[in-house]
């Protein structure tokens, strides 16, 4: 992970000192200008060891991912905040050159970045990931047989179990009541389970067992659910993978490989369905087999869907299928959202919230945790979805 960007945190790290220095260091005289510019070194000196340590690990990222999360989070602390104010001092170094101005009033500009990145940097870091919230939708379908109008699904994706490890444990409880306390008929839970592999759930089996909904729990297989994170050989991979759908078995949760149930009501009833992980086929492989999935499935039968990338919903659920509502995660709204806006809209059509196609809907959860134990301005949702008839006009 940090191995792909080395070059660029290091750059990151030393351009802004040098700029630093040169602007405003040098002109400090005597032996205590000498020591503050050690100081005003070391910790450039410290991540650029730290950074090294990274390169010359072959993992995606280190086993105890704690390592991870420490290095990130003084990146936020040092590199980040001195690219922020060199980048607003020189810009207004050169409009004071242009405007032959006595005052560069970039400088100004550069402390207030700074101090809204360590506001941004701490919040997120020591609240943002806490707080868990219920997000409650309807759904109203034609198709909805009689027996279902007011069925209610909790929807639930992105847990990461293993940001949890060292502090954060008692999260998942919280997370596993507050799903109880909706009184689902259905939980359905969207994928990446893990980060890395299947020991960090082990901790955690007894906690999720606790998940309970009237006609089940069912779960589906995210990108983080395979061991593309590990470098390991062909057959611990494998090992890995099975032991991730062994525990979610294990759990008392129903995991759906391409293929559906059936929950019925007297004489109504619903098919929930799962996909295999399907990715764009460049990053994340192509796995999910909606033929497969929904083999033996009448074409008036009302589907729910679940798929953990919601990107297959475009490209393979809508055109393959008649699924009325498809549930996905994965994007985490890549856990940052100032009001309604996040980076995560340049990447994905649908990143967050519920989106339509005609009758046909796709909710996308932003996820309950992630791989980095950090978030500002999107909580993780417990996402509550009301299923409604609607008359047919």
């Amino acid at each position: 992970m940090i191995t792909k960007i080395a070059v660029l945190l290091i750059l990151m790290a030393v351009v802004p000192d040098i700029y630093i220095d040169r602007r405003f260091l040098r002109r400090m005289r005597g032996r205590r200008a000498l020591m503050c510019r050690l100081l005003w070194w070391l910790p450039t000196i410290a991540m650029i060891a730290y950074t090294m340590v990274f390169v010359f690990d072959r993992q995606f990222a280190p086993s105890d991912i704690r390592l991870l999360n420490v290095y990130l989070f003084l990146v936020g602390l040092f590199v980040t905040p001195k690219c922020l104010f060199a980048i607003c001092s020189s810009i207004g170094w050169g409009i004071r050159k242009m405007l032959r101005s006595r005052a560069n009033y970039g400088n100004l500009v550069g402390v207030v970045m700074v101090v809204l990145n360590w506001y941004v940097l701490f919040y997120g870091s020591f609240w943002g990931f806490d707080d868990i919230r219920v997000r409650k939708v309807t759904f109203e379908s034609a198709q909805l047989p009689e027996a279902f109008d007011g069925y209610r699904i909790v929807q639930f994706s992105d847990a990461h179990v293993g940001s949890y490890i060292g502090g954060k444990e008692h999260l998942l409880q919280i997370i596993v009541d507050t799903i109880n306390a909706q009184n689902a008929d259905m939980v359905v839970f969207a994928g990446d389970l893990q980060n890395r592999e299947p020991q960090e759930i082990r901790p955690f089996v007894d906690v999720l067992s606790g998940i309970k909904a009237k006609d089940g729990v069912f779960s589906v297989i995210g990108n983080h659910d395979y061991a593309d994170y590990i470098d390991a050989s062909p057959t611990t991979k494998v090992a890995n993978e099975m032991e991730t759908r062994r525990l979610e078995k294990m759990m008392g949760w129903q995991l759906l490989v391409n293929e559906h149930k059936v929950i019925r009501r007297d004489a109504d009833s619903i098919v929930i369905a799962g996909l295999d992980n399907d990715g764009d086929g460049k990053k994340f492989p192509q796995r999910g087999d909606v033929a497969k999935a929904l083999y033996g499935v009448s074409d008036s039968a009302f589907v729910i869907m679940a798929e953990h990338d919601p990107t297959c919903w475009r490209r393979k659920i809508l055109p393959q299928s008649k699924a009325q509502l498809t549930l996905s995660g994965h994007t985490h709204a890549m856990q940052f959202m100032i009001g309604s806006w996040s980076p995560a809209s340049f990447i994905y059509k649908e990143w967050g919230g519920v989106y339509f196609d005609g009758s046909r809907a796709l909710s996308v959860s932003t996820g309950i945790g992630g791989f980095i134990p950090f978030r500002f301005g999107v909580p993780g949702e417990i996402v509550v979805i009301e299923l409604k008839m609607k008359s047919e006009e």
